[in-house]
């Protein structure tokens, strides 16, 4: 089978995309992580499906696969590169897309600067909607890891971006073991599911550097839905204003969220890398 896909990226976290709309296609988990190999396949974060939309409330339906083939709820990055394709690839004129995932619709505008601002819906802290094993909520858990034989206990925030997150709030991102905590509590059996974990550098209230640790991709050099959790846990402790900068790896990204049930906007940039056809 011959594949054609656009490799794109939203800050550095990479894609590959494949139009399931036009030519419809399946690929099994075991061919994604062939594909998602940067030694011996295309290479990247996650693979992006678009297809035809289930409901009437939508243009099209949005998949998402993790570079180990796991399938995954959402990917904010991705949203900014689905609406960059549909329209470059002309499979539709509307300005919103309106676009379904597992479990929300979202709403892809492209900017008059060539930038895209994604309506996430708001955040869910309920514990359940994780899933977490915490039974009432809170605006700080506690969990013990073990990392080389050492017990550490953490403090962090949890909630739903349509994705589980775990926001730890730390004084330098960069002095931050990312790897070994993420890892650690991102398998932990508080997250039946698994967790993203970010950690946050609060610098000013309109401010914020952000490192995440991504379930079954490792750290990632951007995480949109991970940059809108860190804010709304950050606001909802009273850290931050409404609109924040946020810093990641690969570049920045402006969430706004004005509290309650009031959806989080995520602007930020999309970029295509180059066209390709690979055979499977």
């Amino acid at each position: 089978m011959r594949l054609p896909f656009t490799k794109m990226h939203g800050l550095g976290n990479d894609f590959a995309v494949i139009d399931c709309v036009s030519q419809p296609r399946a690929l099994s988990a075991q061919q994604i992580a062939q594909l998602a190999d940067r030694h011996l396949g295309i290479g990247f974060d996650q693979l992006l499906q678009i297809e035809p939309a289930q409901g009437n409330s939508a243009d099209f339906r949005y998949r998402i696969f993790n570079g180990d083939g796991s399938e995954v709820e959402h990917c904010g990055n991705g949203a900014r590169c689905f609406a960059k394709y549909v329209h470059d690839k002309e499979l539709t004129t509307n300005n919103p897309v309106r676009v379904e995932t597992v479990n929300r619709l979202l709403s892809l505008a492209l900017t008059p600067t060539g930038e895209v601002t994604v309506d996430m819906g708001a955040p869910d802290f309920a514990p359940q909607s994780l899933p977490f094993t915490a039974t009432t909520r809170v605006k700080i858990y506690c969990a013990e890891i073990e990392i080389d034989g050492q017990t550490q206990t953490l403090e962090f925030s949890a909630l739903s971006m349509g994705n589980p997150h775990a926001v730890l709030f730390v004084d330098d991102v960069e002095a931050t073991d990312v790897g070994g905590i993420g890892a650690a509590l991102g398998a932990h059996s508080d997250f039946p599911r698994g967790v993203n974990v970010g950690f946050a550098q609060v610098n000013s209230r309109s401010e914020l550097t952000l490192r995440v640790f991504e379930r079954g991709a490792g750290e990632t050099l951007a995480c949109g839905t991970g940059a809108c959790a860190a804010v709304a846990a950050a606001r909802q402790l009273g850290l931050v204003d409404d609109t924040v900068e946020t810093s990641l790896r690969g570049g920045k990204l402006s969430i706004t969220w004005h509290g309650d049930e009031s959806s989080v906007l995520m602007t930020g940039s999309a970029t295509t890398v180059y066209e390709g056809v690979v055979e499977i």
